[in-house]
This record gives structure tokens, sequence and C-alpha cells, in this order.
């Protein structure tokens, strides 16, 4: 039986089904529960559209979730599952890790992602589930976009340094908010509890993530150095991304 692929982006255009897409890389054995649902919700009040999220392996709760918000129409779910043809490596150190492709592919999945949504989505975000690009002086992306735009000119990617907010309690002279004693119940991370970062270095502030118009980009890695060309480092008093693990 012979399978066809379609091929995309035969016509170009400049109406597009939606703002923002964000495309997560590889999930894989992915268990995290709660802060996938908090970071779906998160996303939605930023004004994402669109969410696609290449899948591996994830448990039972996890499909659920995935099933709901496929539902809903927010989310596309993409299998992503290449062991049948390729021996695929499952860490991101070469020497440690081998095999035929890198990571559980998640190059080839943003590269996918750019070009699937090269004209439904006026602008693409690629970052992962543990991660969110969060505006500093603006509420939502909405606000943001034109905020960049004006600054660091049109038809551009932006790239947003990373500041970690690790899995500690805080220090010893703060407090934390009240927490839901429902989600308790919940697997996973509450990235609501997450409220002091790491100080930043220099390793951290260029493993950038980046929000990009699909149609000026050939190419992309997982931290989204891009050539001063197309890209332009977002001053962390703008925007920034929080990186909660």
């Amino acid at each position: 039986k012979l399978e066809f692929l379609e091929v995309k982006n035969k016509e170009k255009s400049d109406s597009f089904p939606y703002n923002f897409t964000v495309c997560f890389s590889t999930m894989y054995r992915f268990s995290n529960v709660l802060q996938l649902v908090q970071s779906l919700e998160m996303m939605q009040l930023l004004g994402v559209n669109r969410v696609v999220i290449y899948k591996t392996s994830c448990n039972d709760d996890t499909q659920r979730i995935l099933d709901y918000y496929t539902r809903k129409g927010l989310v596309e779910v993409i299998p992503w599952s290449m062991s049948r043809f390729l021996r695929v490596s499952d860490g991101w150190k070469p020497n440690l890790n081998p095999g035929d492709i890198h990571y559980y592919g998640q190059i080839p999945a943003l590269n996918d992602c750019i070009y699937r949504y090269m004209y439904q989505s006026r602008y693409v975000a690629l970052h992962d589930t543990d991660e969110l690009i969060l505006p500093q002086s603006v509420n939502s992306w909405l606000e943001l976009l034109p905020l960049l735009e004006k600054t660091y000119g049109v038809d551009k990617g932006y790239m947003f340094e990373n500041y970690v907010f690790p899995i500690r309690p805080p220090p010893p002279s703060k407090t934390l908010p009240p927490q839901n004693p429902a989600w308790k119940k919940v697997s996973g991370v509450n990235i609501l509890a997450h409220l002091y970062h790491e100080p930043a270095t220099l390793l951290n502030q260029y493993k950038y993530k980046i929000i990009v118009n699909p149609r000026v980009v050939f190419y992309t890695e997982i931290h989204g150095k891009m050539s001063p060309q197309i890209g332009s480092s977002v001053d962390s008093k703008i925007a920034r991304m929080y990186h909660t693990r």
C-alpha cells in the first residue's frame, strides 16, 4: 500500500487562522500533569491560539489532558515515534547517548512545526512544556508583539533570555502565597510555587527560546540562536523566558 504526504505551503497567504502557535519539542515519558495544565491555561491567557505537541510517549493521565485540549481545539498532537526505523537517542549528549537521531528528534520536530504552520500562524513560538515566555510590562503576547516590532523591527525572530526557577524551597526570608490544596492530589510541578529564580549566568542567559515569524527562517535549533539579520535578543525588562524545573 502506497502512502502519500501532502505538499504544503504551495500558496502564500497574508491571512492566518492563528496569531500565535506554540511548538513543543518532543514529549517523551511524560507524566507532569499539573504543570502541563497550568502551562496550557497560561498560554491561553497570553493569547496563544494553538499548541502543537510532538508526542513520543506519556502516561494515561497526560493522554486524558491531551484529549481534552484537542477536543477544545487548542492542541494538535502529532505522533512522533521513530524507533521502528531509527535508533533514537534518549539523551542530549551524543557521546553518552548515541543514536541515529539526536534526543528523540527534537530538532526535526521543531523544524517540522515551523513549516507546518508557516502559512497558518502569524507567529510561532518554540519552547518546552516547562517554559513560558512572559511579558514584563504588558499582559499578553497580543500587546507584547507590537512592542517588539516597534523596538526591534518586523519580520524578525525574537530571542528571550532563560531564567531558571528551580524546584527548591523559597529563601528563608520569603514565604509562598496560599496554594490550592486540591493540586496536591495531581501529579506534577506546581509552577505557581516557583517564585524565585537563580542568578542569571551567561550560560542561562543565552539558552534562548524564540517567537518568530515562520516565513523568515529556514532552519531552527533547540535553543534558537539566530543570525543578527533575522534574530534580536529581547531586553529582559520587556520579556523573558521562565524555566520551571
